[in-house]
């Protein structure tokens, strides 16, 4: 057997630079790069491996390692997970500040492949700078924090171990049905050490797309509920994108006229005003949507979990004869809410779907509510979004919905928005008009804040020839801006439009909803000087982190500078004020935690609302 000698590092980089993929039957890298944020613990061995690696895999450097691997998430979102980056940090906070971004990627169902540096395998320095000590456990290190938020979890303690540890990761990467985060902890010593490996290794791999299909007593049972349905209503999630399944949707649903709502992640499936399209669904719904789900007798649900949000807390489908048809690669998704399970891969079970409904139709009265309900909902998304003469808000300050009225105006069919926590996605999900696949990325399975202007930098990099413009509350901007200038650096113009509304508007509408006071959300209730909470200049920020940049304050003004931004070769943000309490109409209940017992009046009505809405869930 012929063997190499490579330090542990050297081989993981070799290794991954041989994994390939094919996409349209092209064959491309696998990893499309690694952003590194380098420190102890991964310098001196995979920040050597990597400098000689760089022609085949590029390494970017970020400036906060949350933010390196929300971009890195998007970028394998944007490419429907098909091309993935990896991600190295130092030991302790480097490795620990990634955390979030894996339990984004775990909830969302994205892969990722981070490599945060460890501490001595060896521990004769033990403890070592940023070490974490468990006094009961000396094998645990910050980066155990890990293990809940991983989809596969290996801390490499000898340098053969990559042999057997990096195979297992990768077939956890490129599965359809366990993709997400995959997690190498490195101790800094091993990453130094060399072994002879064996050359057959690192022998170039590609990997396919593997597509399940289904039962066929799964399938029969899921034709014969579909058949015997009057009013069935499909629900397309993330997987119709995943599957590359959007061709096969449109073939079931345009030939026996089935409506088709839309989850977050699955928006885009069809274009806004495709004859089948209802609109949003659940608690950032329509009422197109929301009114054929609650009279629907069968959901078919393809590639969705089924979240409370999609579902208003299980109240949404009230038809007491509901059949409800999980169609999900995931085993664990397919039977969420006492489904029926279709176990399969999506585009597969879509085509089977269509070829076993020969001879069913929709009944016209029907297709006839649901192409009404959507063509009310597109009146009242003209009325919300038009630039009024004087804003009909509390404060006189434009509304989100008039905001993103604009940016759709001024922007084209290829564009990409990106967004993510707040009430934004609240309004994108109900008004925002997708024409294009991938033309809708949202992160709203963990709602993470801070994701917008890094998930922005990942979609640019999957999406060079599209423009990208994210949308983002002077909250989730204060949180995590940094990566604006990794954009200005790399050359990945993005659009960065930034409704301050003076706080967290979202969360302080949700709380008066729940009969609370407005408290600690929005900044002029939050100071504790006597000249009361800073104005802080977006624009200028923005400009000092390079990118181009104006504050506006008017909605005309704002289409003229979107018409700037686009013309410019760099990124450019847009700062404008907006109001913080009005939101869309549409959407449905939400469960939260409403306090039992209160000396707020307001709180108990509002508890007292929530037991009775709760009388509409199955247990």
């Amino acid at each position: 057997m012929n063997t190499v000698r490579l330090t542990m590092a050297q081989a993981l980089v070799r290794y991954l630079t041989a994994q390939k993929v094919e996409i349209d039957g092209q064959i491309k890298p696998l990893f499309a790069g690694v952003f590194a944020i380098f420190g102890h613990g991964n310098v001196a061995g995979l920040g050597e491996a990597l400098y000689h690696q760089q022609a085949a895999l590029p390494t970017y450097r970020a400036h906060n390692e949350q933010a390196m691997a929300h971009a890195a998430i998007a970028y394998a979102k944007a490419n429907n997970r098909q091309q993935i980056m990896a991600c190295t940090t130092s030991i302790g906070p480097g490795a620990t500040n990634m955390v979030t971004a894996a339990a984004l990627a775990h909830v969302n169902r994205i892969p990722v492949l981070l490599l945060p540096g460890d501490t001595f395998a060896a521990r004769t320095p033990d403890p070592v700078l940023q070490q974490v000590e468990c006094a009961s456990d000396p094998t645990i290190s910050a980066n155990d924090c890990f293990r809940p938020v991983s989809r596969y979890f290996d801390r490499i303690s000898r340098p053969e171990q990559l042999i057997t540890s990096l195979p297992a990761a990768i077939s956890t990467l490129v599965d359809a049905e366990l993709a997400g985060p995959v997690t190498l902890s490195l101790p800094q010593d091993v990453q130094a050490e060399a072994y002879d490996y064996p050359e057959s290794f690192f022998a170039e791999t590609v990997h396919y797309q593997r597509q399940q299909a289904p039962d066929t007593r799964e399938l029969a049972a899921a034709i014969e509920a579909l058949k015997n349905a009057k009013k069935p209503l499909l629900i397309a999630g993330g997987g119709v994108h995943y599957a590359q399944a959007i061709e096969p949707l449109k073939a079931l649903i345009e030939s026996y006229g089935i409506p088709v709502a839309e989850t977050q992640a699955g928006k885009g499936a069809l274009a806004w005003d495709h004859p089948n399209y209802v609109g949003a669904i659940g608690v950032t719904g329509c009422d197109a949507a929301n009114k054929l789900a609650e009279e629907a007798d069968l959901v078919l649900a393809v590639g969705t979990r089924l979240q409370d949000f999609t579902t208003a807390s299980r109240t949404l489908f009230r038809n007491p004869d509901v059949t409800l048809i999980q169609l999900n690669v995931a085993r664990m998704d397919a039977i969420k809410h006492n489904a029926k399970a279709l176990v399969c891969d999506a585009k597969i079970g879509l085509e089977q779907l269509k070829s076993g409904l020969s001879g069913w139709q929709v009944p016209a009265e029907w297709q006839a509510l649901g192409k009404a309900e959507i063509a009310r909902w597109n009146g009242y998304y003209d009325q919300v979004t038009s630039i009024a003469e004087a804003p009909k808000t509390e404060t006189g300050l434009p509304s989100d919905a008039q905001v993103l009225g604009s940016v759709k105006r001024t922007g084209e069919a290829s564009d990409i928005i990106v967004c993510a926590a707040g009430g934004l996605p609240g309004d994108l999900h109900k008004l925002w008009r997708t024409e294009q696949p991938n033309g809708y990325h949202l992160e709203y399975g963990f709602s993470c804040m801070g994701y917008e202007i890094a998930g922005g930098l990942g979609v640019k990099m999957a999406k060079p020839d599209r423009e990208v413009i994210v949308v983002v509350g002077d909250g989730s901007y204060l949180m995590m801006n940094s990566e604006i200038a990794t954009t200005v650096m790399l050359n990945k113009k993005v659009i960065i439009v930034v409704l301050d509304n003076r706080g967290f508007g979202c969360i302080n509408r949700l709380q008066r909803g729940t009969g609370g006071a407005s408290f600690n959300n929005l900044l002029d209730e939050g100071t504790f000087t006597e000249t009361g909470a800073p104005k802080i200049d977006f624009a200028a920020h923005a400009k000092a982190l390079g990118a181009e940049s104006e504050s506006v304050s008017s909605l005309e003004a704002l289409e003229e500078a979107l018409g700037r931004a686009r013309a410019a070769s760099q990124s450019y943000v847009i700062a404008i004020d907006t109001d913080p309490y009005l939101t869309a109409e549409g959407g449905s209940w939400w469960e939260v935690g409403v306090p039992e017992v209160s000396e707020r009046e307001t709180v108990t009505q509002a508890y007292r609302e929530q037991q009775i809405a709760k009388q509409k869930q199955p247990y």
